[in-house]
């Protein structure tokens, strides 16, 4: 009995041995970041960014992965399936953190349980924009529009994130719209461009270069502060709808397990990048900020959010699908 239960107790002992080893070689090699969408989107650019500064912080390239599909379900499966060792990251966001898991009815990963959280990065409002063509200036009159010819307006959307914001909006305003989803923001961009859809809610960094070169007119922003980057924007909550507020928010995250002095080390360097000047001005220019946070700060609201996600689908009668 003492030999087999020492045998036992030193594998023990040799496996906490390595991996304690293996946190202070950390990292040896190249490190992946998982980004669930396509380029040019976000949390594609909010991702890129990142990667960058943290690759100067590691010693080690950081290289961003697109695995873009079903709300970006596919690429959380993959980094959560992937070992847990630290050498890689999943850029999550509010689709796939909080708000896939309440309209998912099956999900292939647990937001909260197939992930350790590192640290929340940056947060931005969303635009509600119009194609040129379409007759309004303002969100009232394009509530007004909506109202007047009921399901034949299309809108789109990249990830389930936004397509639960526009039916909470549609759903206190009493208007019905055509939804038409998007893998990512970039193909949804096209269309409106294009006239294939007259609507688009879509996170600042995605639309604004676009209203401001005037293809597009942007009617508000969903925000509860209107942005500094573009002050004479109205908020949804200005325009009649009080308590509106709505984010798009990012944050890395890494598959369940991963050693905690892994994570301290991505924490601790994340921390520093999202820190400097640099950073933070490169963000403002997509009216995006910072959001450096621990990982018991990005754990707790990722479960705030998941709850207060849940009760707007709830309100607005949106079923898990």
């Amino acid at each position: 009995m003492f030999s087999r239960s020492f045998k036992v107790g030193s594998a023990i002992a040799g496996v906490l041995f390595s991996l304690a080893v293996g946190a202070q070689d950390y990292p040896s090699k190249s490190l992946r970041m998982i980004v669930p969408f396509p380029p040019g989107g976000v949390t594609d650019i909010v991702a890129r960014a990142v990667a960058a500064k943290l690759a100067i912080e590691l010693g080690q390239a950081v290289v961003v992965e697109n695995r873009a599909g079903a709300s970006g379900a596919i690429g959380a499966e993959a980094g959560a399936r992937a070992p847990a060792d630290g050498y890689t990251l999943v850029m999550g966001n509010i689709s796939t953190l909080a708000i896939n898991p309440v309209t998912f009815a099956k999900l292939p990963y647990d937001a909260v349980a197939s992930f350790d959280p590192v640290s929340m990065v940056a947060i931005q409002p969303l635009i509600i924009a119009v194609h040129p063509a379409l007759p309004v200036k303002s969100l009232g009159e394009l509530v007004l529009l909506a109202k007047s010819q009921p399901g034949k307006l299309n809108y789109g959307t990249a990830g389930s994130s936004i397509y639960l914001a526009v039916e909470f909006f549609s759903a206190a305003a009493g208007i019905k719209m055509n939804h038409i989803p998007y893998k990512g923001s970039a193909p949804a961009l096209t269309d409106l461009m294009g006239g294939q859809i007259q609507v688009l809610f879509d996170p600042f960094s995605s639309l604004y270069p676009h209203v401001a070169s005037g293809k597009l007119r942007a009617l508000a922003v969903t925000t509860d502060k209107r942005s500094a980057t573009a002050p004479n924007l109205p908020t949804v909550a200005e325009t009649g709808y009080a308590n509106f507020d709505i984010s798009s928010w990012q944050g890395i995250v890494v598959p369940a397990g991963t050693p905690k002095s892994v994570i301290q080390r991505l924490n601790r360097d994340l921390v520093k990048v999202l820190s400097t000047p640099e950073m933070k001005e490169r963000f403002a220019q997509y009216s995006a900020v910072t959001a450096a946070s621990t990982p018991e700060q990005f754990s707790g609201y990722i479960k705030e959010e998941i709850a207060r996600w849940q009760k707007v689908a709830v309100d607005a009668g949106i079923k898990p699908e």
